[in-house]
C-alpha cells in the first residue's frame, strides 16, 4: 500500500515537472532560453533539440543570442526557429544567431494564456488519472482481502491529499504564467 502511494507520488511529481517544462516553453514578453526547449532542428538528418546544438544567452530582455557549437548547424537552427510557433524571425550575425522578440499583442497574449490553461488541464488530468489508477489498486487489494476497509479508507485519504497537493501546484504555476503573460 505504501509502495503504491510512493510510486504514485513520484509519478505525480513527474507530471507536475512535465507541466513546468510545458509552461517554460510558452513565450512571454521576456526572452529566456527555455522558450527553445521544445524546438528540434534537422542536424545531419536527425531531429536534434536546439539545447544540444547551441548555447543561449539573453543580453537584453527581448533578445536571445544563439551561439551554435557547430557552424554547419547554423542554417538548420535558423530554419527550425523560423518554422516554430514562436512567431520570431532569427537573423544571422556571422558567428551567432540573434533572435529579437517583438512586443506581444493583446491577442497573442490571450492565445498564450489559452495555451497555458490547456497545458495546465493536461497536467491536472494526468495527476487525476494517476489517482484513479492507485485507487483501483487499493480497491482491488481490499477486494482480494489483502488490506482491510479501514486501510483502504486511510490510503484513499492520503491519495486525495497527494492529488490536491499536486493539482494545487499546477494551478499555482498557471497563475504565475498568466501573471507573466499579462505583464506589459
Amino acid at each position: 500500500m505504501n509502495e503504491t502511494l510512493n510510486e504514485t507520488e513520484a509519478k505525480m511529481a513527474k507530471a507536475v515537472e512535465h507541466s513546468r517544462e510545458e509552461f517554460a516553453a510558452i513565450r512571454t514578453g521576456r526572452a529566456h532560453p527555455a522558450m527553445f526547449s521544445q524546438i528540434t532542428a534537422d542536424y545531419y538528418g536527425t531531429p536534434t533539440p536546439l539545447q544540444q546544438l547551441a548555447s543561449f544567452t539573453v543580453p537584453e530582455p527581448r533578445v536571445v543570442i544563439i551561439n551554435p557549437y557547430d557552424a554547419g548547424a547554423k542554417n538548420a537552427i535558423e530554419k527550425a526557429i523560423r518554422d516554430s510557433d514562436l512567431g520570431v524571425n532569427p537573423t544571422d550575425d556571422g558567428k551567432v544567431i540573434r533572435v529579437s522578440l517583438p512586443e506581444l499583442t493583446e491577442e497573442r497574449r490571450k492565445e498564450y494564456i489559452k495555451l497555458a490553461k490547456s497545458k495546465a488541464e493536461e497536467g491536472r488530468v494526468a495527476v487525476r488519472n494517476l489517482r484513479r489508477t492507485a485507487k483501483q489498486a487499493f480497491d482491488k487489494a481490499e477486494k482480494d482481502s489483502e488490506i482491510g476497509k479501514d486501510d483502504n479508507t486511510g490510503a484513499e485519504k492520503k491519495l486525495d491529499a497527494l492529488t490536491k497537493k499536486y493539482v494545487d501546484s499546477i494551478d499555482e504555476m498557471l497563475k504565475k504564467k498568466e501573471a507573466e503573460l499579462l505583464e506589459v
